[in-house]
């Protein structure tokens, strides 16, 4: 048992539920001041999380079944199927689990009346397979397929407290300004969606470099193998650049922040991306674009923990 919970990376796991929460949370605490109804206690909300979650443990479960060779290079003391976990074990878990997360989101689509949880579902868990079974291994494609994924997390809720939420007029949107209210978490949730995508497209392409070594065995045409590894240095240092000049420009042109207040996650953020691009352009050994890796996924942190806190400054307000 304790191996099949190591295979499904259960600390990646709850950073997904964590995200769908507290942005529900943020979502719940303005629509409630407006005089609607709580959805982070539905059950439907729990099955939505709960189904995602099963995609992305069967998606770490084919990951480590074809990348069996590769693991065992780059990180051999983490190897879990053929040493502890059958190879047909780990084939059955897999298609058992996204298939119990595709009866959710068949029931789910059911129950409200749309196409979309069985669509991104049906696309996550297929991408989830090719990705690992050939995109991880060529130039560019797999990186973006990973990224699209990380940013469908978010979108998720926002798609369903669109579905459940009757706007009228918003008491409270910090630290947001928007002209038009209509589909607000749909816009609030892409937008987390889309540097969560930039965050996770940067931290895959310093991984590769990481993995450099057994990736040549695979005769994988990640970029670093292919451009090698200054270019792939330059490309994520220039996505870790956008980010940070895709929310000033977010600030300043279209007036999202009415409070300095919302600025603290975002100082912290943009001090660990700084680290991070700091360890990345020094980085020679594979210690160092590890660490380099580390401080990407805490300004992934960061990016979680936002809607967290706008929700309780809403609560000061």
């Amino acid at each position: 048992m304790k191996h099949f919970i190591r295979l499904i990376r259960p600390n990646n796991l709850l950073i997904i539920a964590a995200t769908m929460y507290s942005l529900a949370w943020y979502f719940d605490t303005i629509f409630l001041q407006s005089g609607k109804d709580t959805l982070i206690q539905s059950f439907d909300f729990f099955l939505l999380v709960l189904s995602t979650v099963f995609i992305a443990a069967a998606g770490n479960i084919i990951n480590d079944y074809f990348d069996i060779k590769a693991d065992r290079i780059n990180r051999p003391d983490k190897i879990i199927i053929t040493k502890h976990i059958k190879r047909r074990w780990a084939i059955f878990l897999h298609w058992t689990i996204n298939f119990i997360a595709f009866v959710i989101a068949g029931y789910l689509s059911y129950r409200n009346e749309t196409f979309w949880y069985l669509f991104i579902h049906l696309l996550s868990i297929n991408l989830l397979w090719y990705y690992s079974m050939q995109l991880k291994r060529t130039l560019v494609t797999g990186n973006i397929i990973i990224g699209i994924l990380t940013g469908l997390v978010p979108l998720l809720v926002g798609i369903f407290y669109n579905q459940h939420t009757e706007y009228g007029e918003l008491i409270l949107t910090f630290p947001f300004d928007l002209a038009e209210n209509d589909q607000f978490p749909v816009y609030v949730s892409a937008g987390l969606g889309l540097f969560a995508f930039l965050l996770n497209w940067t931290r895959e392409i310093i991984k590769d470099i990481e993995d450099i070594e057994g990736d040549k065995i695979l005769k994988a045409r990640t970029i670093p193998i292919v451009w090698g590894v200054k270019k792939a240095k330059n490309i994520a240092v220039i996505l870790m650049i956008t980010t940070v000049v895709l929310s000033l420009l977010l600030l300043v042109f279209r007036n999202l922040i009415v409070d300095l207040a919302a600025l603290l996650p975002l100082v912290l953020s943009a001090f660990s991306i700084l680290v991070s691009l700091f360890l990345l352009i020094r980085a020679q050994e594979k210690k160092h674009f590890r660490a380099s890796h580390s401080w990407v996924k805490i300004t992934m942190v960061f990016g979680l923990i936002l809607p967290i806190y706008w929700a309780i400054m809403l609560n000061y307000l």
